[in-house]
């Protein structure tokens, strides 16, 4: 029973580190690594097997190599311009979305039983984690080159970024006013991941959330929740 049951787990090891390379492009060298930045607390309870370690990491890991690109991207942009830049690359709806791109919900392993994982923002988690694996696995080096070859290039179009309209929350504040609507930006939750505090705001009409956004700053927030509110509202 026993020989079955190690045959197994290094059976799912093995397609594991398959699919790993398929996902991520490289060719893992410490499995242990990656297969905690995985590990949802869900499933691993030990902080030594899930991802919150790694996840805290990753997240400080990739918010320098953010911060690195920028500043050299745009070498006469004050600081300022390079924290709302940052802000719009790495907040959590926007890596959550990157990982689910990346299919990281076929390889995370989380309580599948419940409902509410399935819609929240683990796998941008486990992006994080895996950062934060590769930093531990490779080096700093290696780890700058996939950030940029497998999450900048293909998922943040910066250029694009740059040009968001930073005062969305002026265009709904006037087709409030205009049409007779109260409107308000409310803090609906406030909580530290990893190092880092995350806010989410709720736009407000008539005293009902119409959208939410999460960013690492009330300001950011505020712009996330009041674009979705303008998509959902439909406003030109």
């Amino acid at each position: 029973m026993r020989i079955l049951s190690n045959l197994f787990f290094r059976s799912t090891k093995k397609n594991l580190a398959r699919e790993l390379k398929v996902i991520l492009g490289i060719r893992p060298g410490n499995m242990t690594l990656y297969e905690a930045s995985l590990n949802h607390r869900s499933v691993k309870e030990n902080a030594d097997e899930n991802n919150e370690r790694l996840e805290y990491l990753g997240d400080a890991v990739l918010g320098l190599l953010i911060a690195d690109y920028l500043f050299k991207k745009y070498p006469y942009r004050d600081e300022g311009f390079l924290t709302e830049m940052r802000s719009k690359m790495v907040n959590r709806n926007q890596l959550n979305t990157i990982a689910l791109k990346m299919g990281f919900k076929k390889i995370t392993s989380y309580n599948k039983f419940d409902n509410a994982l399935k819609n929240s923002q683990i796998f941008g988690n486990a992006l994080e984690a895996v950062v934060g694996a590769i930093y531990l696995d490779k080096g700093y080096e290696k780890t700058r080159e996939w950030v940029l070859q497998k999450i900048i290039t293909p998922f943040l179009f910066v250029d694009d970024l740059e040009q968001i309209d930073i005062n969305l929350k002026n265009k709904l504040i006037g087709w409030a006013n205009k049409n007779g609507k109260s409107i308000s930006f409310e803090t609906i939750e406030e909580k530290i991941a990893g190092n880092r505090r995350v806010f989410t705001i709720g736009a407000v009409v008539d005293g009902i959330v119409i959208a939410q956004g999460q960013g690492f700053n009330k300001k950011y927030a505020s712009q996330v929740a009041a674009q979705l509110a303008i998509e959902k509202l439909q406003i030109a």
